[in-house]
């Protein structure tokens, strides 16, 4: 069983190469000047990789792979995503 907070947030930092793992977020619609509110966990019995259910830019639905995210915040908001304060960015 899988359990996350509700309020979650996360931000994509994108791996490269070869073996990363696929999609990759920065192709399929998401930004890094966003944080986006996970909408659900999933993780195959066959993996140890957990893939989070979020909603792009164009609101398309996708499983993005947890290695492609960092934790943005716990934040009680409505919104799915938001911009991601300048700070954070500069990581």
């Amino acid at each position: 069983m899988l359990a996350f907070h509700p309020n979650l947030f996360v931000r994509v930092e994108q791996l490269e190469g070869p073996r990363s793992p696929q999609p990759r977020p920065l192709e399929s619609g998401f930004s890094v000047t966003c944080m986006y509110r996970v909408l659900g966990v999933y993780s195959p019995s066959e993996t140890a990789e957990a893939y989070f259910i979020l909603a792009n830019d164009t609101d398309q639905m996708w499983f993005i792979s947890q290695r492609h995210l960092r934790f943005a915040c716990l934040l009680d908001s409505p919104s799915q995503r938001l911009p991601l304060p300048l700070e954070m960015q500069l990581r």
